[in-house]
């Protein structure tokens, strides 16, 4: 079988884009859907075929892969390709879904006779513009010859988790590592904040922690976008990270687990988001810290530090 496939992309938002991207340069013909469509055309100057509907996106495809907002939104657009896909196609959901979305996804994976592949990927905006993401997949090894090209397009790595994508390992560890994530981002923007209300320069602080153990390449990464207002484009939103602590906060309640830090860091990012940083960069719940209106530095304990 020759390595160069049809591939179905739907949903182009940060990932999904970056990635059929990456798909069509590897030779691979890509056909993308888009709920907005306009996030979508761009990729016609990349030789994909932007579809307008996910039935006309997926149709004939070897593979349909889908980077969408949630589990509901992933199951949605399937159920509207599902009269044209073919029996044995192998479907690669890459939607960070949660513990109970990825069991109602691969159920109707076995109800369509399609092959399931639970594939969360780790990285932000620039490593998937580079192809440069970490996959971790689960799914039967007998149709991995099928995947492995998509992974290897889109990614530097893959981790295996399993053989069986219904039972969610890949997501199971997607949530773990995203839950040291949104914890990092939380801190963040939290020191950043008390260091803004106490008068401290952010930079006496990086300076006093530089080369020890809780010095951070990711802390300097997010404070940076902070401190420079670099918010936009996002590498990952306010509003995706928030959802995805949700996902999380689930996942350890049922299995018994408090997650108390995951569940402030997902009321943070609701503030933010409240206050109309949805779209930004998951730093700017940094501003979750101060109340809104506080925002335009005209008090001393407004946001927007600068390092000196």
């Amino acid at each position: 079988m020759t390595d160069k496939l049809t591939v179905s992309v739907l949903g182009t938002g940060i990932m999904g884009a970056a990635m059929a991207r990456n798909l069509a340069r590897a030779g691979h013909t890509v056909r993308a859907w888009n709920r907005s469509r306009d996030k979508a055309e761009p990729l016609a100057a990349d030789g994909a075929h932007v579809a307008g509907t996910p039935a006309e996106a997926v149709e004939g495809a070897d593979v349909v892969l889908t980077m969408l907002y949630d589990g509901p939104s992933a199951l949605d657009v399937m159920r509207q390709a599902s009269p044209v896909l073919r029996s044995g196609t192998a479907w690669v959901q890459s939607t960070t879904a949660g513990i109970d979305g990825v069991a109602e996804l691969a159920g109707f994976a076995r109800e369509t006779g399609l092959v399931f592949y639970d594939a969360p990927v780790l990285g932000t905006r620039q490593p998937a513009e580079a192809g440069q993401l970490l996959v971790l997949a689960a799914g039967p090894s007998e149709g991995r010859d099928t995947v492995t090209p998509v992974f290897d397009a889109v990614g530097a790595r893959t981790v295996w988790t399993g053989e069986d994508g219904a039972a969610g390992s890949a997501t199971r560890l997607k949530l773990v590592a995203n839950s040291w994530v949104i914890a990092a981002t939380s801190a963040t923007g939290e020191t950043l904040a008390l260091a803004k209300a106490l008068g401290v320069d952010p930079q006496s602080f990086f300076d006093a922690i530089a080369g020890g153990p809780l010095d951070m390449g990711y802390l300097h990464a997010k404070s940076a976008l902070i401190l420079e207002d670099r918010l936009s484009p996002a590498a990952f939103a306010v509003s995706t990270a928030a959802k995805d602590a949700r996902l999380i906060v689930e996942a350890g309640e049922q299995h018994g687990v408090r997650l108390d830090v995951a569940a402030a860091s997902a009321e943070r990012f609701a503030r933010a988001a409240a206050q109309g940083h949805a779209d930004e960069d998951m730093a700017a719940a940094y501003f979750a810290s101060f109340d809104e209106g506080s925002e335009d530095g005209s008090d001393e304990n407004s946001a927007g530090p600068t390092a000196r």
